[in-house]
């Protein structure tokens, strides 16, 4: 079978190709979950693979008083300039023709639909796993390492406010809502809720308030807000008896950054081909196939407004 990656648009109409393109976005961007709270910046077209994310640091504040009648120096910007290299992902599913003339189900639509999902995914996971990397990192119950980390080393709200104390001691800023966020898996969730003392969690049912929920938040404790993923990623340590690490992540604006997938280049695009434009490849029109492609990375902005909490689970 011929290799029909390189295949582009033939006789979609522009209606037809928006519907599809718009179909693949609405599945994508309820799932991003860990991409939810990133620097957004849009990929610019003809300028390369690099883009480039710029940090404004803190000015230092003046030691001395002024002097009557003089003017001070004043302090010059302060910009870090980080870069990333963007990359292409994209994957396609082939349909029958029988298939495409015979089924129930709106085959093109559906499978817009699913490969939404599956585009979601892959980004969740790139941006997942920049946000599982970097230097600062907590592991529970005081263990010195990685390899230390029991079962019994469980996510308990000391393990929040230690990694809370981390980010104000840094200067890492609050989101706009006036907390920091934070991404915990399942296993961690059931030892949060079920550490014996009052630990001040607060479920969202028990929210004073009518705030706009992030995607995924359960509660929040002290001064972090924290969400749930399903896209969660656990590792072995390397220990005599191996034990999984659960990573929970909280951080501040600002932390980090990816390409835009509402708007820009970096948006995910549809690319449906009909049978009937396959020419000699598929002499017998018998091939369709409906995929996805964009230009994508992740990249960490601010190292000391993101740590990373290693913990067992109990269950």
């Amino acid at each position: 079978m011929p290799n029909l990656n390189t295949n582009t648009i033939g006789t979609l109409t522009v209606e037809n190709q928006t519907f599809y393109d718009r179909t693949l976005l609405e599945r994508l961007l309820p799932e991003l979950q860990y991409a939810e709270d990133a620097d957004k910046k849009k990929m610019p077209k003809g300028k390369g693979t690099e883009i480039e994310f710029r940090r404004y640091n803190s000015l230092a504040i003046p030691t001395a008083p002024l002097t009557e009648g003089v003017t001070p120096d004043g302090k010059s910007l302060n910009i870090t300039s980080l870069k990333a290299t963007v990359k292409q992902y994209g994957d396609y599913v082939t349909v029958s023709d029988v298939l495409d003339l015979v089924g129930k189900d709106p085959t093109i639509t559906e499978t817009s639909e699913l490969e939404g999902e599956q585009a979601a995914l892959l980004v969740d996971t790139i941006v997942r796993d920049t946000l599982l990397t970097g230097t600062t990192v907590q592991y529970a119950n005081g263990r010195a390492s990685r390899d230390a980390v029991l079962n019994t080393d469980v996510l308990t709200a000391i393990e929040i406010r230690k990694a809370e104390k981390t980010l104000k001691k840094a200067g890492a800023k609050t989101f706009e809502d006036g907390y920091y966020h934070a991404i915990i898996d399942a296993d961690q969730e059931l030892d949060l809720k079920e550490e014996k003392s009052s630990n001040g969690f607060t479920e969202i049912a028990k929210y004073a308030n009518t705030r706009a929920l992030l995607k995924g938040e359960i509660g929040t404790l002290d001064k972090t807000r924290i969400k749930v993923s399903t896209n969660s990623s656990t590792v072995k340590n390397e220990a005599s008896t191996p034990v999984d690490i659960h990573r929970a992540v909280i951080y501040g604006r600002h932390s980090y950054g990816m390409v835009d997938l509402e708007s820009g280049n970096g948006k995910p695009r549809i690319i449906v081909k009909r049978a009937s434009e396959s020419g000699t490849e598929d002499p017998l029109e018998q091939r369709n196939t409906i995929g996805w492609k964009n230009m994508f990375t992740a990249i960490r902005l601010n190292e000391l407004a993101i740590v990373r909490i290693e913990t067992g689970a109990s269950a």
